[in-house]
């Protein structure tokens, strides 16, 4: 009886087109995440100074391409210093416990930034320290669509031809980060010594698009990881207005 159930209520919703509604979250609800989470030492090891390998992660239900997705960016962002990728993390772990020496370390995190309009915004960090004064940290975005179940390049939601224009109001925000931030002020030569750059690291966040800078790319390794915000009426004719907030689900 349960079976003829469902079976009558599967032939409803395909006629009403109400299927995703029931029985996966829709567009305007957070997608859920399944959280994975652990920190490994160097086997038999004990002590403060035991290398240690450190994952914090997240899958989703039904998202095998944002899961994907996700494994992969972790696993770029733990390539060697040969630019190598692991074939997995499992491998990552591996080695680098292997060959730590002591007080080593690694951290890999992936995390929800922000979910709005059927987008996933994911937000990966690492941090390796081998030795010296620094580690070495790493920062990268997953625009996930979730209409389109895939991962979203800048080509994918820019205007055609409008990639210069992109970067020409990037500068701008860059120009406005420098005078908000007293920079020029502090140093009378940070914008001839750390001009703006282009990043691959965006993100479609609700407030406005977030570029995002790797260590020691646009200022000097006290700042961190500098992060622009563009305004999205001033992408008005340069990004697709499907990927404005608000206007993606109807």
């Amino acid at each position: 009886m349960r079976l003829l159930k469902l079976a009558a209520l599967g032939s409803l919703c395909l006629l009403l087109g109400a299927c995703q509604n029931l029985f996966k979250p829709s567009l305007d609800e957070p997608l859920p995440a399944r959280h994975n989470a652990f920190e490994h030492l160097r086997a038999g090891c004990q002590g403060e100074q035991c290398p240690l390998f450190n994952l914090d992660t997240l899958s989703f239900d039904d998202e095998p391409a944002l899961n994907e997705a996700i494994d992969r960016q972790l696993r770029e962002l733990a390539r060697s210093q040969d630019g190598a990728i692991p074939g997995s993390l499992d491998i990552y772990e591996k080695r680098f416990l292997d060959s730590a020496q002591p007080g080593w370390s690694s951290y890999l995190q992936a995390k929800i930034r922000e979910q709005h309009d059927g987008l996933v915004i994911i937000e990966l960090s690492s941090y390796r320290f081998t030795g010296g004064e620094y580690g070495e940290p790493g920062r990268a975005f997953i625009n996930y669509d979730r209409r389109l179940h895939k991962v979203l390049t800048l080509q994918d939601i820019l205007l055609p031809g409008q990639e210069e224009s992109f970067w020409k109001v990037a500068r701008m925000a860059h120009q406005a980060w420098v005078l908000q931030n007293k920079l020029d002020e502090q140093d009378p030569n940070f914008s001839r010594d750390w001009p703006f750059q282009t990043t691959p690291h965006f993100a479609l966040t609700f407030g406005s698009l977030t570029l995002k800078y790797d260590i020691d790319r646009i200022a000097p390794h006290s700042v961190g990881h500098p992060e622009l915000k563009i305004p999205y009426p001033r992408l008005n004719g340069i990004v697709k207005p499907y990927y404005f907030p608000g206007r993606g689900v109807q």
